[in-house]
């Protein structure tokens, strides 16, 4: 070979060796990369991906706790996510997601309701609304006629709407009795038991007579010294009471709700979640519809309420998702409860406030939990699964959370019972229709509702009994009504206290260590670089060890050399 040939071979040599020592310096970097990554990763767990399930907490709405606490109960002991709800109401919760208190806040109404005249501080964090569970506000009572409790009660709108604005004060007024064909009503005074904190069950409550019975709240307003909003008394979370009325304020749900279940509170009515109604074992009101029946709040009758909600659909919209009842309110259906609606969770978009992506890997598995496996146990915990236009909505939103990974199950796979194969609401479909005898006229139903269903409430009107039970029951009941809710009260032991816990929601998960799963995926991404190091740095190191040994084995020795120029 010429030595222009040969000069040409090295030249070459040498700008392969430059390149490929190019390559594999960056494949070393890379490497080394990788393995201080799996090392760092190992040691400091916050990543743009949260790699622990860290704590994390909430509060606010009563309405839906009794769920969030079933839920929250379900992921400490399947997974060992510590998530404490504080039932503060929603008010309170809004307020506490605002200040960054909690890492989330629910509520049923959003910020800002221009009908309110209550203003909201709007949080200067960025957040997202979400559905998390529909439910019905229902009219809890306590009520005997001689003696025997009342089970099948039936009120239309506007008597509700007299009860809690002080124009209706016994249980026999004759628009109640003249809704109750079947029962000879006592003169029981009414002992409306309302929330005293800031609530969005108030608020849902105030909405609907706003909107329903508008001439009937204003003139309340006026009694209670509160201003009008668009020239009708306003919604309000803080229900207003006239002094020497004889409404009681209780604070949160199980308060009103434990008030009403007293033994001795015969009289009381309040407005609470269905829940909370089922827990204490007690009827509630069936309310009068625009189709002309009786109802209450069972899953199928919500479902087939809600049809009508008319939800947010602007993606650039701050309320996204939020809910207008307006049809709900008036929806013709007969199986219709008209004070249904949705209950929301307040999420952040943004790390602030001590916002962390580990929290948020919880937040966004908790809400991927709920919105799929935990609406179904919605109809047993006394609500509504939501329905799946709403479930993929929301799983929209929790992708939104900073650290949060979620895995979002296929829709088809969530087993709610309100999906169906044609994209319709099963739940709402198979609805059962009313009885004849729910339907307003001079035939009354006599089974009970709420928490005293399969208990039937036998009629009393009757020649001469309805007035006897009338006179006797009225003594009694303005008895209890007098000092049923004070501090002595006694209490029936199937029935709850005022600070008793519901049945389904006593307890809280237990606080856990903080674990930590990353310890396969920080090994692997070691050892990816290891490898890819040692592909880098091994070729050349052997290459220099094989060159050695052949030029070793072929280098003349010096008795060979020599030799060889004696023999010359």
């Amino acid at each position: 070979m010429s030595a222009r040939a040969l000069k040409s071979r090295a030249e070459e040599r040498c700008r392969s060796a430059r390149r490929w020592g190019a390559h594999r310096l960056i494949a070393a970097g890379l490497g080394l990369f990788l393995i201080a990554l799996g090392f760092y990763g190992q040691l400091t767990p916050a990543q743009a991906v949260g790699t622990i399930h860290a704590p994390i907490t909430g509060g606010g709405s009563t309405w839906s706790a009794n769920a969030l606490q079933q839920w929250i109960r379900n992921v400490y002991a399947n997974y060992q996510w510590t998530i404490r709800y504080e039932e503060t109401g929603s008010t309170v919760g809004r307020n506490g997601f605002a200040a960054g208190t909690v890492d989330f806040g629910v509520s049923e109404i959003p910020y800002l309701n221009p009908a309110s005249f209550e203003n909201d501080n709007m949080p200067e964090r960025a957040f997202v609304y979400m559905p998390i569970v529909a439910g019905g506000t229902v009219f809890m009572y306590n009520l005997e006629i001689g003696g025997q409790r009342v089970t099948n009660l039936r009120l239309s709108g506007e008597a509700v709407a007299k009860i809690f604005t002080n124009q209706i004060k016994v249980w026999n007024h004759p628009e109640i009795q003249a809704d109750n064909p079947g029962l000879a009503l006592p003169a029981t005074p009414i002992v409306p038991i309302v929330r005293s904190d800031g609530s969005g069950t108030s608020a849902q409550f105030t909405t609907w007579m706003r909107q329903r019975h508008a001439p009937i709240w204003d003139a309340y307003c006026g009694a209670v010294g509160r201003h009008l909003v668009g020239g009708h008394c306003g919604v309000t979370s803080n229900y207003p009471t006239i002094p020497g009325s004889g409404f009681i304020g209780r604070s949160g749900g199980q308060g009103v709700a434990g008030a009403v279940a007293q033994a001795h509170a015969v009289g009381s009515i309040t407005y609470v979640e269905y829940s909370y109604a089922l827990n204490s074992r007690f009827p509630v009101v069936k309310l009068l519809n625009e189709g002309g029946y009786f109802t209450e709040p069972t899953a199928p009758n919500v479902a087939v309420a809600l049809l009508s909600a008319q939800i947010n659909q602007d993606r650039g919209s701050q309320n996204y998702l939020t809910q207008d009842l307006t049809q709900v309110f008036t929806s013709p259906d007969i199986r219709t409860y008209p004070l249904s609606s949705y209950s929301y969770i307040i999420m952040p978009t943004q790390l602030d406030r001590g916002f962390t992506e580990d929290k948020g890997r919880t937040l966004a598995d908790f809400g991927s939990y709920f919105l799929c496996e935990g609406q179904q146990q919605a109809d047993a915990l006394g609500y509504s699964p939501l329905p799946i236009n709403l479930v993929a909505a929301g799983q929209e939103q929790i992708r939104k959370i900073p650290g949060g990974d979620p895995v979002i199950k296929d829709i088809t796979a969530c087993n709610n019972p309100t999906f169906s194969p044609d994209g319709t609401n099963r739940l709402a479909n198979e609805a059962p229709y009313p009885p004849d005898c729910d339907r307003r006229g001079p035939v009354q139903c006599t089974t009970g509702t709420g928490g005293t269903r399969g208990t039937e409430t036998r009629p009393t009107a009757g020649a001469g009994a309805g007035g006897a039970d009338g006179a006797g029951s009225g003594a009694a009941g303005e008895a209890g009504g007098a000092g049923a809710l004070g501090a002595g009260a006694a209490v029936d032991g199937d029935v709850l206290s005022a600070d008793a816990a519901p049945a389904l929601v006593s307890g809280s998960p237990q606080d856990i260590p903080a674990s930590h799963p990353g310890a396969l995926r920080a090994l692997g991404l070691a050892g990816a670089g290891a490898g890819m190091l040692a592909a880098a740095v091994l070729p050349p190191l052997l290459g220099r060890r094989l060159r050695g040994g052949v030029a070793l084995r072929t280098r003349p020795s010096p008795n060979h050399s020599s030799n060889s120029r004696r023999e010359a």
